[in-house]
């Protein structure tokens, strides 16, 4: 083929003899193994991992990396097995080759799980080794240039895949033009009609624009060469989805947008980018609120700019970036400037390459810590925001979040301990709630306490990965510690009924149990029992029975017997583990029962609950439970008092409340028949007794009319 040739005499241009060998065979290796394959477009299979690795070469990558993009579709799409792959060219390369392959030998609930677990798989890979998420996304290029062969709605989905995952990747790695590239192909796809009409619009205004951008440019070169400053001046064309994205986002016309002038200076050194961003305020004034230092406070991905916006000739915006060479070349080639330069000796990649390597690194805690392959895919993306805030640590350090972080999120990007303990925020040295939301600038200091422990309510508002991923597994580890140790004292009550001392249950028992039932450990089998996947009476006969014997493994009636389990004794609040229905709000002096739902553990309800009996529940999943005479904590209790409409009538029963020693949890008010006010309080007390007393207390203040409890 004249394109393998063509191909290989590029190589020459950067890569040894003994390289470009490996990079032939790989080629060689790739056409059998594809050979009667053919592309939706009737081309051969081989010309796009062919196009992949031209793609690739532009970057200079290595020969490693260029026979895994040879080679990356092989395991996937033919018989060749990884073994196969490692034993002719190595492990790195069968690695790189095997991150980049889907999970198809594995049956998915549906095709987004697949996507999902693959994805996972191949940014995993991609933490190992940063030249797997390098040919994934020349693969990625190259499928979207050639797009137009699939049918629409293959298009859409590969497009929107793209913008949403793919595209933010290849920024969040500094790779620019590609990135912008991904952009516009993906517009393109998902609204044809859009794009071909801004395109056209964009040429047709380019030539009216072309006369004014040569003058503007002049202006700026005469300027800085009487300054005695060597710089490269060009104008910045604008790509059409970014055109597009500032018309939605801003409420701009066309006209508007395409206003808007851009150049790019690039210089020698960083003192002259300063020096240039001098010469530039002399000739146009700067619009205030409109310039950013990227130099001094680099962005995540390594990228370094002078951003400011000036008010230009016949008042329109003029935006211009300075940088110098060094840096622009960072900019455009991102994580692949580390081979694309580092021939040349000249290029200091290393902050941005640490940057990076932290960012991966991250993925793989990520993924330690989240249990399905849709989760890590959400944490991931959390982390893709193109726009990020600034922010400064007690001790002057800068740390980047995405744009709408809050104090929680800063506390988990300190550390984890730091985020788990956290208690309040001094944001600017005032005192501030943990949700709120910190400003591109802010100073902000941690306050934490030992005994907090995180909320289940932040992930309501945290938008990093790392934030959501560490709260997740903090409440599902203590979820499985709780729910063992209800499991526990249901187990222990079980084995009572049975006359066998828990003790007496050996450690090999419970290894053996916990092969039968397929767990991980003791521990799992407990926590099962306490959120009501297993009963503990089964699990109780199952490990008093000789070892060998087929235990029963799922939750379902219990076996007939001579004796059932004691009534499980409740405490007080008791975590996760058990819940006190809000149906009927059950409260220490209550005679009360206990429903299992599964996943969920114990749900206790008053005995004659009205909504229990409705659902109609099987009888294996009602427990016996009673009050220990020493409950300990608050309960959630309901009030329903009718009282004459008078002014300050609310003040006098909060008061009333408070003197007797409740909280109000919740108030609100309806008007029955147009006269009287019916008000609903939801108080906390300690049990029935206490109850009684609030309600005694409520009778006695003037006009009300009828005080009850609230179950609902």
């Amino acid at each position: 083929m004249s394109e393998i040739a063509e191909f290989t005499r590029h190589l020459g241009h950067y890569l040894p003899t003994p390289d470009i060998a490996l990079v032939e065979r790989a080629f060689e290796f790739s056409e059998s193994a594809h050979r009667g394959q053919f592309r939706k477009s009737g081309e051969p299979y081989i010309t796009h991992p062919l196009a992949v690795a031209s793609i690739l070469s532009e970057w200079r990558l290595d020969a490693e990396g260029l026979a895994a993009a040879l080679l990356h579709d092989v395991m996937e799409d033919t018989a060749v097995s990884r073994s196969e792959i490692e034993s002719r060219f190595g492990r790195p390369v069968a690695a790189m080759v095997d991150g980049l392959s889907k999970l198809d030998q594995i049956e998915f609930a549906s095709r987004e799980d697949a996507q999902a677990e693959s994805f996972r798989k191949m940014l995993l890979a991609m933490a190992r080794d940063v030249r797997v998420i390098l040919i994934k996304l020349a693969d990625r290029l190259h499928n979207m240039r050639t797009l137009d062969a699939m049918a629409p709605t293959h298009r859409k989905r590969i497009a929107r895949e793209t913008i949403d995952i793919y595209a933010p990747i290849a920024n969040r790695l500094g790779l620019n033009a590609l990135y912008l590239e991904l952009q516009d192909l993906s517009f393109k796809h998902l609204y044809p009609l859009r794009y071909r009409i801004l395109a056209q619009a964009i040429k047709t205004a380019r030539g009216n624009r072309r006369e004014v951008m040569n003058r503007l440019l002049d202006v700026i070169r005469d300027g800085f060469a009487r300054a005695n400053i060597a710089a490269t001046v060009t104008g910045r064309e604008k790509t059409i989805y970014s055109v597009y994205r500032k018309m939605r986002e801003k409420h701009y016309t066309f006209s508007q947008v395409f206003d808007i002038y851009g150049v790019r200076v690039l210089v020698n050194d960083k003192s002259t980018c300063y020096a240039a961003l001098g010469v530039l305020h002399e000739h146009y004034k700067p619009i205030p609120g409109k310039f950013k230092d990227y130099i001094a406070i680099p962005k995540a991905n390594g990228y370094q700019s002078l951003h400011t916006t000036l008010f230009g000739p016949f008042g329109t915006p003029l935006e211009a970036q300075l940088r110098t060479h060094d840096m622009h070349r960072v900019a455009e080639a991102g994580v692949a400037a580390h081979w694309l330069y580092k021939s040349g000796g000249q290029l200091d990649l290393e902050e941005a390459q640490r940057e990076t390597d932290r960012w991966l690194q991250s993925l793989l805690e990520i993924q330690s810590e989240s249990r399905d392959s849709k989760e890590f895919l959400e944490h991931v993306k959390g982390d893709l925001f193109p726009d990020e805030i600034y922010l400064f640590t007690p001790k002057g350090k800068i740390m980047a979040l995405p744009r709408g972080a809050t104090a929680v999120d800063f506390a988990y990007g300190v550390h984890t301990d730091i985020g788990h303990h956290c208690v309040a925020a001094r944001i600017n040295y005032e005192l501030l709630p943990l949700r709120t939301e910190l400003k591109n600038g802010d100073h902000v200091e941690i306050l934490t306490s030992p005994t907090a422990r995180p909320n289940p309510s932040w992930l309501s508002f945290v938008t990093t990965g790392k934030a959501r991923s560490r709260i997740r597994h903090y409440l599902k580890g203590l979820q499985q510690q709780e729910s063992a140790a209800l499991g526990e004292r249901l187990l222990n009550q079980a084995l009572a009924t049975l006359k066998v001392e828990p003790e007496s249950i050996t450690w090999e028992r419970w290894e053996a149990m916990a092969k039968e039932y397929g767990a991980k450990s003791q521990l799992d089998i407990l926590a099962d029992i306490g959120l009501g996947k297993r009963l503990s009476f089964v699990v109780a006969q199952a490990l008093t029975r000789t070892v060998g014997k087929t235990d029963e493994t799922a939750a379902g009636p219990a076996p007939a017997a001579s004796a059932k389990p004691g009534a499980l004794t409740l405490r007080g609040v008791e975590g996760v583990a058990i819940q006190y229905a809000k149906c009927c709000r059950p409260l220490p002096g209550d005679a009360i029962v206990g429903q299992f739902r599964r996943g969920q553990g114990l749900i206790v309800h008053i005995r004659d609950c009205v909504s229990l009996r409705k659902q109609r529940v099987d009888g294996g999943e009602i427990v016996d439970v009673e009050w220990a005479p020493d409950v300990q904590g608050v309960f959630d209790a309901g009030v329903r008092v009718l009282v004459a409409d008078r002014r300050g009538m609310l003040a006098e029963l909060a008061t009333t409340i408070g003197d007797a020693d409740a909280n109000i949890d919740t108030v609100s008010m309806e008007r029955p028949d147009g006269g009287d006010v019916a008000m609903f309080f939801g108080v906390q007390v300690r049990d029935r007794r206490h109850l009684a007393h609030l309600m005694r207390a409520l009778r006695r203040v003037p006009d009300v009319r009828r005080v009850q409890r609230a179950r609902t």
